[in-house]
């Protein structure tokens, strides 16, 4: 066992996946995809020749839209196959331009109150096209029903007070609830309502392999960017670079996977453990002292090695071959719900996390956004090879090739 792990820890994911045991379903093999494998309809392939040529691993073409005039705002899209790692690109991206609405008393729209939103979804898979494939078509959905259960709350009647000093809605009256927080709670809650549709769904499709997600929002005025693994959005101002999400990893979320593991050890099957180690254990270091932490633990100390100390850490490696369950290297997103430990029993599924870390920036104060500001949105492919502050100087070099006030920056708008 603890040989093979040693084979499996740095490798890519692809833990072992099994048929789920529950309710009447199709056999495994006769399981269709709920969503067929496609690229990003604002690419506007025209034929699946075309879809395939997208996923040519020897030439691989960097696919962009065809009129980017049908992308809001000026938007910008690229994308090229990985170099042999699947046999098609996993990675996908949806955009939705929205409106939220209340019907007036009689059930018409006539007259309501409306406000635009525009999404943009990045979701990055892995051991399949299963997931994203569906957060792709899905999450925009779910997003847009969730804003819809606060539109009340969004939308105040003409003259209300403003929807963040607004009370009377909710059942505890006194705590003053903002915008914000209800726009963030309907991300959070879309979120996990679609890894478990996934989960759902999984039992009467085709349903492999897992995603990262990351999703810009910008609605009201404020940009809300919800992350949930490895994928990163970047504001890029005038050279300088914004942080706008935070990578979750298990070299991020170290303690958080550890801490897990100890509070219920039944989840390491006998397997693994939370303890970490100054370096890897053999059973030469049997009752030696080892500098070592818990999960409760931020610094070292000193503990003599026993019998259950060489089994395997939850979380092993370092930096981007950091790894859970020497298995999978990301910590949050969808899907994975049947992955399964290298050589093991054990399921991944309850260290990894649906839940988004959301980010706000307020677009209305004062010198927040200029014509020259740019939101990038990537997976780790690109993070992988360029850094957020040079990526901020490729942007204004680029830029630096249209003045200010050239009209040929909307030459394609």
């Amino acid at each position: 066992m603890l040989n093979k792990l040693r084979v499996a820890v740095y490798s890519a994911v692809g833990g072992q996946e099994e048929p789920i045991a529950a309710g009447p379903r199709p056999p495994a093999d006769e399981r269709l995809p709920k969503f067929p494998y496609s690229r990003p309809s604002f690419l506007r392939l025209a034929s699946e020749d075309e879809v395939q040529v997208a996923a040519d691993r020897s030439i691989r073409p960097i696919m962009v839209p065809r009129d980017i005039s049908c992308m809001p705002w000026m938007a910008g899209y690229a994308e090229a196959v990985n170099a042999g790692k699947s046999k098609r690109n996993e990675d996908t991206a949806h955009l939705h331009v929205g409106s939220l609405h209340r019907p007036d008393e009689r059930g018409s729209d006539t007259g309501a109150r409306s406000v635009p939103y525009y999404y943009f979804g990045l979701f990055d898979g892995h051991a399949g096209h299963g997931a994203s494939t569906a957060a792709a078509n899905q999450l925009h959905h779910i997003v847009h029903e969730r804003l819809m259960d606060i539109v009340e709350h969004l939308l105040p009647p003409d003259g209300a007070p403003e929807p963040a000093a607004r009370t009377d809605f909710f059942w505890v009256s006194s705590r003053e609830l903002s915008v914000d927080k209800l726009v963030t709670g309907a991300l959070e809650a879309a979120f996990n309502e679609m890894d478990e549709q996934i989960a759902e769904d999984r039992r009467r499709y085709d349903m492999r392999g897992g995603c990262t997600a990351l999703v810009a929002l910008f609605l009201l005025g404020r940009l809300y960017v919800a992350n949930a693994g490895d994928s990163r959005a970047v504001v890029c101002r005038r050279g300088r670079a914004m942080v706008a999400s935070h990578d979750f990893t298990p070299e991020t979320e170290r303690q958080r996977v550890r801490q897990l593991a100890s509070r219920q050890p039944s989840l390491c099957g006998g397997e693994f453990t939370h303890l970490e180690f100054c370096r890897r254990l053999t059973r030469r270091d049997l009752g030696q002292r080892v500098l070592y932490r818990d999960a409760h633990m931020t610094g070292w100390a000193y503990k003599t090695v026993t019998e259950s100390d060489i089994k395997f850490p939850v979380v092993c490696g370092e930096g981007k071959r950091s790894r859970v369950c020497a298995t999978i290297g990301v910590t949050r997103g969808f899907g994975d719900h049947n992955l399964r430990a290298q050589n093991t029993n054990v399921y991944v599924k309850p260290f990894l996390l649906s839940q988004p870390e959301v980010l706000i920036i307020n677009l209305e104060e004062e010198a927040a956004v200029t014509e020259s500001d740019v939101l990038v949105m990537a997976t780790d492919g690109l993070w992988d090879v360029v850094s957020n502050q040079r990526m901020a100087e490729l942007v204004e070099r680029a830029l630096s090739h249209f003045p200010a006030h050239d009209q040929s920056m909307r030459r394609y708008r």
